[in-house]
């Protein structure tokens, strides 16, 4: 979310108010020049003792850094947001180039390279810098948008030669922007090996996104779109994530993010591996439809997710090399994550690597200076005096300047291609691309074809060589399918650009669907839905389904976060199948061997013809299974996704039923809902249960089949008043003093858990996940603040309150006024949770007005009757609460 404070959704979304000090090692990060860097090397023990740290910049230079990147030659442009993730008055960001010339890890010089608010995104690549940012009315001053542009420097002087040329206008929806900013919006940015720039779409969405061909694009809720670096081709890679905030991309084109939070609702931190088409299920498959979707590698519990690279510099130590590398603002922390293969999937172990205030972004560049920003509390609006920049590099690690590519040989262009650098890589592959596309073909297929060089290496071969060839590089694509280590990049290279396949034969992907390998068979999968050609979905029907795929009828949730590699390739099938309106296939395969994955691939096909098939294949069955799982999917069809032109968001606390957001009936729903009544009507007692569940779980609203669902009204209630005046120890002592004096007190866990009881904490919040769900969340409190935090977002409710928590005022047309925090939304409804843990239930029809108060449903005082070791006790119990 600044993403970040960036992030409302940074989910510190434990508690309902808090007063937020990050720290670096324990302390207060001053980010003011000269004392942050001293306190940078006086706190570098919190970093692994073989790096080293320097303090590089400070906030007079860049305050408030949201994102950052690196040239190759060291060159570092931060994106510096004043505006913050809730701000809305434009003029407070830019772009500024900082050069350490002496390479003694501290800036000697910088420039304003561009003028930009709110950057979230920065690529630099030769004498041009991509970035992403929002873009303001110069009458009205209100957001409009958000664009990807690049800017370049002919001159080299560190400014920008004029306006941004825009590459793609629209990425996210001006009404969000305006109201709330740019918090769950686009960012970041970065580029492949495959010569594609990947963006990180936030849950904002966005509606008729426009590339320079003008071709147009509508994403509801958040993802992966890519786009050429000319601005042409722009497309949705993958769907169904939260709220991510870049992209880590490694030398084989496996793309990792991590998630921000939910603040509840069962969504936490996730780690992904994101694979072409896939659809990872917030918020609409994730809760009741976790059988459709590629769950996470990892649930990692509260944070929010920001800058992401993956370390691939053969001058890092093993240990920390090839390894994708996540920040998380919310738990100033760096992490490591450990990825090892499982089928065409991965399996990770995450570790803490690196401790930062609130770190935003970090990037390498040719040398292997590894760059690394920190907001360091410059609040949900930015801060002038707030943020700093460190460099870090390994303790034997030894400068070696990155060569100037503009006068660089094509020799030496060719052995930075073959280098074990992806940074070097990469470079050299743009450099090549832009002086002599023949060369650099003709360069990168000898790559490629060589068998003595690393796989990493041939891989950058293959995508530089495509790229270079272009519609002539099919035949010789050709020749390396069938080898074992290339197969899977070679099919993945053929079918990259669908300008580029009408030549390549489809008998090629119909055989690597029958490889022993499982990411050949993703690479084949992926490729026939982009090959464009309906003749090929029969084979894709032959895709197996594992057993565990359950029914859509099932009422268990879940796994969220449970790697499957068994069921990624029929997940990718179904995505091709759809793509390829494969309806008259999948209906001819329904009674078949094939007729899980086929049914499976209809619920997602709303087609006249498709119902039309359906409601044959149900009358003609004797098989009372089948017929079930027929009229499951004739249910799933009645209602459809209206079209989304921007006007509405999912919100911090959205309805999670699904399968869909903004259902609305269509032309077949009529004879849809016939054949269910029709169906209902000759069904026994027993079986009519069958239809009351597909009503609740597909959101007909068909009134003969009635619901389970209730709406739950609590009758709990806690007299407030009569305990948070009451005068102890806490209550005639201040503020200061009281936390002042708790470090010197040790506090009872079990006296703790009394307390939280007697005071009657439980009334609004719950500690276990099997509890019902009240107010924020305390189960994993102890691992998302420090006990001082804690101490004193109980003290100061209303110091700042936890994204998704904030108290709103709800009036109904009938006059009634209902207090609370939302805790589910969508276009029909919206859901408030009081203070007791009550919930209830309102049509957004009978909504007249919704105010968000300034103050926090918990009242101050609550605390006042303590004495310190009994409020020293509370403290220690929730910390402990992991």
């Amino acid at each position: 979310m600044l993403k970040l404070i960036l992030s409302l959704s940074f989910s510190f979304f434990m508690l309902l108010g808090y007063q937020v000090y990050d720290n670096f090692n324990g302390k207060n990060f001053n980010s003011r020049k000269g004392e942050a860097a001293a306190d940078s090397l006086r706190n570098a023990s919190k970093w692994p003792s073989d790096i080293t740290v320097s303090h590089f910049a400070g906030s007079d230079l860049t305050p408030s850094p949201a994102c950052l990147a690196v040239h190759a030659n060291g060159a570092v442009f931060v994106g510096v947001d004043k505006i913050g993730s809730l701000g809305k008055t434009p003029g407070k960001g830019s772009i500024i180039k900082l050069v350490d010339s002496n390479n003694d890890g501290k800036v000697d010089s910088h420039t304003e390279f561009a003028a930009v608010d709110n950057p979230r995104g920065i690529l630099a690549l030769g004498n041009q810098v991509f970035v992403l940012y929002t873009t303001f009315s110069e009458e009205t001053k209100l957001a409009t948008g958000m664009d990807l542009a690049v800017f370049t420097d002919k001159n080299g002087d560190g400014i920008a030669d004029g306006k941004a040329e825009a590459l793609i206008r629209g990425l996210s929806s001006p009404k969000f922007l305006q109201s709330r900013g740019t918090d769950h919006a686009t960012n970041g940015i970065r580029m492949g090996i495959d010569g594609w720039i990947y963006i990180a779409v936030g849950d904002f969405g966005f509606h008729d996104a426009v590339d320079r061909s003008g071709k147009k694009l509508t994403m509801l809720g958040g993802g992966i779109v890519r786009v050429r670096p000319d601005g042409t081709e722009m497309e949705v890679y993958t769907h169904g994530l939260r709220n991510i905030y870049d992209v880590a991309i490694d030398p084989f084109m496996n793309i990792f993010t991590r998630d921000n939070t939910n603040d509840g609702g069962g969504w936490n931190i996730r780690f992904s591996h994101h694979i072409q088409t896939a659809e990872y299920g917030y918020p609409l498959l994730f809760k009741h439809f976790t059988e459709e979707i590629v769950p996470a590698l990892a649930d990692l519990g509260g944070g929010s997710g920001t800058g992401s690279l993956f370390m691939d510099e053969a001058s890092w130590p093993e240990k920390y090399n090839k390894v994708p590398l996540m920040a998380d603002w919310g738990t100033s922390t760096l992490y490591i994550h450990r990825v090892t293969a499982d089928g065409p999937s991965f399996r990770q172990e995450n570790e803490d690597f690196i401790k930062l205030a609130q770190i935003t972004d970090l990037d390498v560049d040719g040398s292997g200076r590894l760059y690394l920003s920190a907001w360091d509390g410059a609040g949900y609006s930015g801060s002038p005096d707030k943020g700093f920049i460190v460099r870090a590099v390994p303790k034997d690690w030894t400068y070696k300047p990155f060569p100037d590519l503009r006068k660089a040989s094509f020799e030496v262009l060719t052995a930075l291609l073959k280098s074990q650098s992806a940074v070097g890589r990469l470079n050299a592959q743009h450099e090549m691309l832009k002086r002599s596309p023949a060369k650099a073909a003709a360069a990168a297929w000898k790559i490629a074809a060589d068998k003595n060089l690393p796989l990493d290496v041939r891989v950058a071969g293959i995508f530089t060589y495509a790229q270079a060839a272009g519609k002539n590089s099919t035949q010789k694509l050709l020749s390396l399918v069938a080898d074992e280590k290339l197969g899977e990049f070679a099919l993945r290279a053929l079918a990259d650009r669908k300008g580029n396949v009408s030549k390549v034969p489809a008998e090629l992907f119909l055989s690597a669907l029958r490889s022993k390998s499982p990411r050949v068979q993703s690479a084949a999968i992926v490729a026939i839905g982009r090959l464009g050609r309906p003749e090929l979905s029969k084979a894709l029907l032959d895709v197996r389904v594992p057993p565990s795929f359950r029914a859509p009828d099932g009422a268990a949730e879940g796994p969220h976060a449970t790697p499957n590699s068994a069921l990624i390739n029929a997940h990718l099938a179904v995505r091709a199948l759809v793509g390829l309106n494969a309806f008259d296939e999948a209906i001819d395969a329904i009674g078949t061997k094939n007729s899980v994955l086929a049914l499976w691939a209809l619920r997602y096909m709303h087609h006249p013809k498709a119902v039309q098939g359906l409601i044959e294949a149900y009358r003609k069955s004797a098989d009372p299974a089948l017929k079930k799982e027929i009229l499951s999917t004739l249910s799933r069809l009645y209602k459809k996704e209206a079209p989304y032109a921007g006007e509405y968001w999912w919100s911090t606390r959205p309805d999670g039923h699904g399968p869909y957001y903004n259902p609305v009936e269509w032309e077949s729903s009529p004879l849809i809902r016939q054949t269910l009544v029709t169906a209902w009507n000759s069904s026994s007692a027993a079986d009519k249960l069958f239809f009351t569940r597909l009503n609740d779980k597909h959101q007909m609203g068909i009134s003969e089949f009635g619901s389970q669902e209730t709406t739950v009204t609590s009758e709990q209630s806690i007299d407030l008043e009569a305990i948070k005046m009451k005068k102890g120890q806490i209550g005639s002592t201040s503020i200061e003093d009281v936390m002042l004096a708790l470090p010197k007190i040790k506090g009872n866990v079990d006296l703790g858990k009394a307390v939280f009881l007697r005071q009657g904490c439980q009334a609004c919040h719950s500690t276990s996940a099997s509890e019902p769900l009240k107010g924020p969340f305390m189960g994993q409190i102890g691992s998302i603040m420090n006990p001082e935090q804690i101490a004193e977002s109980i003290l100061k409710p209303n110091a700042s309150i936890s994204q998704g928590f904030a108290t709103v005022m709800i009036t109904t047309k009938a006059g009634r006024n209902f207090m609370g925090f939302v805790t589910a939304q969508s276009v029909q409804s919206l859901t408030l949770r009081d203070i007791a843990g009550g919930v209830r239930t309102i049509p957004a029809s009978e909504i007249v007005s919704r105010k968000e108060m300034e103050n926090s449903m918990m009242p101050a005082g609550l605390a006042n009757s303590l004495s310190l070791e009994e409020f020293a006790s509370l403290v220690t119990y929730l910390s402990q609460q992991k």
